[in-house]
């Protein structure tokens, strides 16, 4: 993109890869909390739910205070992370991409919830007949039908981890080529005199990444529903 800026592309390139790093962290524990919720009942299930979905409904800053008071130098995580394994978060891409992690969790969570509600326990119950295990049962037939799901919540949590701002400036602050993703990049021209172009060319990439994520995300959950009305 030749009409970016060398700190503009920067910006990009960071978001990009925070946003990659935290879907692909979180997705497997995306997939295994939602087929818990799915298919188990136990006490706290209601609890656990409205826990996994609270960083909707709570303010991003919230959410990057509670990382703080959690990873932080003084956390109880964040100093155990230091102690043993030399692991900072705070300041640092990985902790951007815990934070974008967290609050793009729930999004993750509800479309691999929805995917599994929709899947024929039938086909399920055949398998175990036939004597496949649950993890065969998992592999074999839940985990195919669920593949566009899966990806459609990927999607849509991408484009969610991208326009991230008020947990990952609360979290890790606005370092330029450490933090400084799209939208902190964003904020940032607007503070600065003259940088109304700057702000412009950021907005607009913005909302087309957004806009792209979110065709994408449709385009897969039409994919599925015709799979599922077969």
């Amino acid at each position: 993109m030749i009409w970016l800026s060398p700190s503009e592309r920067d910006a990009l390139a960071l978001s990009l890869g925070i946003a990659l790093r935290s879907v692909a962290a979180s997705l497997p524990f995306a997939v295994a909390l939602a087929w818990l919720l799915t298919r188990r009942r136990f006490p706290g299930r209601t609890l656990l739910d409205a826990l996994v979905h609270l960083p909707l409904v709570l303010p991003p800053v919230v959410v990057g205070y509670l990382l703080l008071l959690t990873f932080g130098a003084r956390g109880p995580l964040g100093a155990a992370l230091a102690r043993c394994c030399g692991i900072e978060l705070v300041f640092t891409r990985a902790g951007a991409a815990l934070a974008t992690a967290v609050m793009s969790f729930p999004l993750l969570v509800r479309t691999v919830r929805l995917s599994l509600e929709n899947v024929d326990r039938g086909l399920e119950d055949a398998a175990r007949t036939l004597g496949a295990g649950p993890v065969d049962r998992f592999a074999s037939v839940t985990l195919p039908l669920i593949l566009p799901g899966v990806l459609a919540g990927a999607v849509t949590a991408f484009s969610a981890a991208l326009g991230e701002f008020g947990a990952v400036i609360t979290f890790v602050s606005n370092i330029p080529g450490e933090t400084r993703t799209l939208p902190l990049a964003l904020y940032t021209a607007l503070q600065s005199p003259g940088g109304e172009a700057e702000a412009a060319r950021l907005a607009t990439l913005s909302i087309a990444l957004g806009l792209a994520g979110l065709l994408v995300s449709e385009g897969l959950a039409r994919w599925m529903r015709r799979r599922f009305e077969r």
